[in-house]
């Protein structure tokens, strides 16, 4: 099953906030990344989701570490499993499920933003 992360970035000398968040979304051997201001909360507002450079599959991994190319210090906060297909094309939208860790609901990336929903509660008729 693929694997999702959200390390937060700080000391990034590009970020005039100082500290930000990568979501990471594995993707066959990187992963797609997008950089956040705020962490998504279920059932939250929609926020700006900048599209970055593939990060490498390592980054999925509980850890913390500095960023190459002296670029801040990350530090992975949530990880997990998703379900999900990719669009056909490369920069349309993205629906996928968040099914474990500390993030979970149907995750929306598109024209530059993101949105995490709260997953659907079963209803069961019961026995």
């Amino acid at each position: 099953m693929p694997r999702y992360a959200l390390l937060e970035h700080t000391g990034a000398p590009d970020d005039p906030s100082s500290c930000h968040y990568d979501l990471l979304l594995e993707d066959g051997e990187h992963c797609r990344t997008w950089r956040l201001s705020q962490i998504p909360i279920a059932g939250g507002g929609e926020q700006e989701a900048v599209p970055l450079a593939p990060h490498r599959l390592v980054w999925l991994e509980p850890r913390s570490a500095a960023v190459s190319g002296n670029r801040g210090w990350a530090r992975g906060i949530a990880h997990g499993d998703y379900a999900g297909a990719w669009p056909a094309a490369a920069d349309g939208p993205v629906a996928l499920e968040l099914l474990n860790g500390p993030l979970q609901g149907r995750l929306r990336l598109a024209n530059g933003s993101c949105r995490l929903e709260a997953s659907p509660t079963p209803t069961g008729n019961g026995p």
